[in-house]
């Protein structure tokens, strides 16, 4: 079994979150700030090189204004 991080879920996963700051106008340092984290951190979401669990997607969907579905397979 593959690891979670490297699954095709995974990876639709941060696709999705990237199309999504992208279609609110947001750069990754104003995610950043609302997230109470750094630049870097946004960066290595959406790279897929740190997991992200169901409270953190949850605040990326606020931001975004989307529904979870939005970034589920």
């Amino acid at each position: 079994m593959s690891k979670a991080i490297y699954s095709k879920d995974h990876k639709y996963t941060v696709e999705q979150l990237r199309k999504a700051r992208q279609e609110t106008g947001l750069d990754q340092a104003d995610v950043a700030k609302l997230l109470g984290k750094t630049q870097s951190h946004v960066s290595k979401v959406e790279a897929g090189q740190r997991r992200i669990d169901i409270v953190a997607l949850k605040e990326f969907a606020r931001i975004y204004k989307k529904d979870l579905g939005f970034f589920l397979k």
